[in-house]
């Protein structure tokens, strides 16, 4: 390959940015979507939060069912369109749901309004599943977690403004927690509509884009499908078997005794419920290591799966995924506790955003080598971009109003992240394990202490997370070849890890209280540093490390 055929195509790269700026835009505007629908339709807090089980559920789907269809017709759909056209049919999807939406609310129908949010995030699932792979083409192989970290930074400044903006459209002021609550109830089901048709507008203004930009390329890759037969199998078998054990689950929920029983103060404890949902966990878990195992032995009809670095990655995203998600929605809970200050509604604001905003520093800071700046220059840009970032949470939290004196001395626990990122040597799987044993140590302190130092602790797993998802990804399909969208839809689908592992989280929480739950996250972090070092090794042995950790031109 040339060095013209690796040198990052920038123009592109701005074009693709946009996208996961809506990623991020739209999924964070659930935060304020929950509760809005909880008051307005009288929701407990397990229907509201159906919401978000909508979300991670379509992006699973969307992604099987994408490679079930890819199988059927023995090529590769994705492909064969190319990246490009598959982010342009995700985001008429999306655009569809959008207008579902607006059904939706005119009938008032709960159930609706989730097929409606399916409908948008199964475009979301094939925009991801496109866009991550192009990003990660448009330059060499050793600079993709450092294009990833750029798409992850704008996707990050979408979910930091995302709230505020869909708060201010909804409401017309920037209200939070109860206030926020008693607010919902005055306000009439026909801004959502009007929200919803300026969402649709956008999504076909960004296909637009995409469809008549001339400097984004078509995004193909020359290669042959293979069914993957045996990898299909075992992804069928485990959705069918998931479906069962949640089903069980949501029917539990229709018996008035278990109601009784099992929610409210006086609740027991769901011993049941806990086995049911540790049950969904290891599904997953031993259906990929088989599946690594049996690729092992005979590659033959397992696609991407025959590649280790894949299938690990896979249950690595699905860990990520699930730690970067429970860490924050069990947050609340926890900082209502005693130990940490009884906070209650609007108090925890400012600790909820500023755990979403770490998120922004380290992709904002792992983002830098993108630009080639010189080694000088990028030592500096290191130190001062976390911090820039870290002024923007801040400003955003202000904007609202809201206490951020709290958070000054978070500064602080940034300096150690930009340690990381300077022990790390901008390598994705050496980052990516000193980062996992960042946060091995961090949900340890938070679990040894309250207060203060526990909080900060908590939140900066948020920091650590910031760089996973691209070296993740980065590392999971190097070497791969033709293979690599498929691969892409493997890895999109255990987006699912956000509907599996709070809730596990949290039914432990019921048994062993909130503060000692947090075991979850450590055993999180575990697997996370694990699959740094151990995919270095599996690389090594297929003689492409260097190119992917350095570099072919270092």
């Amino acid at each position: 390959m040339s060095s013209e055929q690796t040198k990052t195509n920038y123009p592109a790269l701005y074009t693709l940015v946009s996208v996961f700026f809506f990623w991020g835009f739209i999924g964070a505007s659930n935060g304020v979507f929950i509760p809005f629908c909880k008051e307005r339709f009288g929701l407990d807090q397990f229907q509201s939060q159906l919401i978000d089980f909508a979300f991670y559920g379509a992006y699973y789907l969307g992604a099987l069912l994408l490679f079930i269809f890819s199988s059927s017709v023995k090529r590769d759909i994705l492909n064969s369109w190319g990246f490009k056209k598959g982010i342009i049919y995700g985001l008429l999807v999306s655009t569809l749901g959008a207008g579902a939406m607006i059904l939706a609310v005119q009938a008032g129908n709960y159930g609706m309004i989730l097929g409606a949010l399916f409908i948008v995030a199964l475009g979301f699932s094939l925009q991801q599943t496109a866009a991550q792979p192009f990003a990660a083409s448009l330059g060499e192989p050793h600079t993709a977690s450092n294009r990833l970290n750029l798409t992850g930074g704008i996707n990050s400044f979408g979910t930091t403004i995302g709230p505020i903006v869909v708060t201010m459209a909804l409401f017309g002021v920037i209200l939070t927690g109860d206030d926020l609550k008693e607010y919902i109830k005055t306000v009439e089901l026909d801004k959502m509509e009007i929200l919803y048709a300026c969402v649709g507008a956008l999504f076909l203004i960004a296909a637009g884009l995409f469809a008549f930009s001339k400097k984004l390329p078509s995004g193909k890759m020359d290669s042959t499908f293979e069914p993957a037969k045996k990898a299909l199998a075992t992804l069928v078998t485990i959705t069918l078997i998931l479906v069962g054990i949640f089903g069980y689950i949501f029917s539990r929920y229709e018996d008035p005794e278990y109601i009784r029983r099992f929610t409210g103060e006086d609740r027991e404890q769901d011993f049941l419920g806990l086995g049911l949902t540790i049950a969904t966990l290891l599904v997953i878990v031993f259906g990929l290591l088989y599946a690594n195992v049996a690729a092992k032995s005979k590659p033959e009809g397992w696609g991407a799966m025959r590649y280790p670095q894949l299938v690990l990655g896979m249950l690595a995203i699905f860990t990520y995924v699930g730690v970067e998600v429970t860490i924050q929605s069990n947050l609340g809970e926890l900082l209502g506790t005693p130990e940490f200050g009884s906070l209650t509604g609007a108090a925890i604001a400012p600790y909820i955003s500023m755990y979403w905003g770490s998120l922004m520093i380290g992709r904002w800071a792992g983002a830098i080598s993108v630009f080639n700046p010189s080694n000088s220059m990028k030592k500096v840009l290191l130190i001062v971009v976390p911090y820039v970032a870290f002024g923007v949470v801040l400003g955003v939290n202000a904007i609202t109003g809201q206490d951020v004196g709290p958070l000054y001395a978070y500064a602080g626990v940034v300096l150690v992240q930009i340690i990381g990122f300077f022990l790390g040597q901008d390598r994705p799987a050496k980052t990516l394990m000193i980062f996992g044993l960042f946060g091995i140590i961090a949900m340890l302190i938070g679990l040894f202490s309250t207060g203060q130092v526990a909080i900060y602790a908590f939140m900066s797993g948020g920091l650590f997370c910031s760089i996973m998802w691209p070296s993740i990804f980065a590392l999971a399909i190097a070497g791969i070849g033709k293979y690599t969208s498929q691969g892409s839809a493997f890895l999109v689908m255990m987006i699912l890890g956000g509907g599996i592992i709070p809730p596990l989280q949290g039914k432990i929480a019921d048994i062993i209280g909130i503060h000692h739950s947090y075991f979850i996250p450590v055993l999180c972090f575990g697997y996370l540093a694990f699959y740094g070092w151990k995919v270095f090794d599996i690389l090594k042995k297929q003689g492409i490390a260097h190119e992917v950790e350095v570099g072919s031109g270092h």
